[in-house]
């Protein structure tokens, strides 16, 4: 049975190599259109990583114009495939803690825990079962460390006139 990385753990730390990303949230066009002007200094910050045949992990952080936090989350998502009888089946568990930050530094947000189950390639018939409950205060601290560590491991900001 293969290891799975300790990364690959909802709000665990990052590896040190984990290449974090930064670019605007709206795009050059949607700017060019005059109708992105809200959102128009917003940052998004993500980590992608995979570990192949076991799972892979988002991290996603949104900041304003002024790098202030809005909103960020983490979720990991688990893939294996189980024989049962003829068929194949594959599963799916996903874990997410997500949500805003709001002015006063509270959190609103929710914890999902995901389950699906598919046979073969019949994305239709796919059973999924999605529980929500409200992230616990161990979850907030341990989103705060995680948003404070990508954060300052991410690209800095570029000039708004090379956007």
């Amino acid at each position: 049975m293969a290891i799975t990385p300790a990364w690959l753990a909802l709000l665990a730390p990052l590896p040190d190599d984990a290449v974090i990303g930064r670019k605007p949230v709206a795009s050059a066009e949607l700017l060019a259109s005059g109708r992105a002007d809200a959102i128009a200094d917003w940052d998004s910050i993500s980590v992608h990583l995979s570990d192949p045949g076991t799972g892979l992990r988002h991290v996603l952080i949104t900041l304003d114009g002024n790098d202030a936090l809005l909103s960020a989350s983490d979720a990991v998502l688990f893939q294996r495939e189980e024989q049962r009888g003829s068929v194949v089946v594959s599963i799916y568990d996903q874990e997410t803690v997500g949500g805003r930050f709001e002015e006063d530094g509270s959190f609103r947000g929710t914890r999902w825990i995901t389950h699906t189950e598919q046979i073969g390639d019949d994305d239709e018939h796919a059973q999924t079962n999605s529980s929500p409950s409200p992230p616990s205060d161990q979850d907030v601290a341990l989103l705060r460390a995680l948003v404070q560590s990508v954060i300052g491991r991410a690209p800095g900001r570029r000039p708004r006139e090379s956007r």
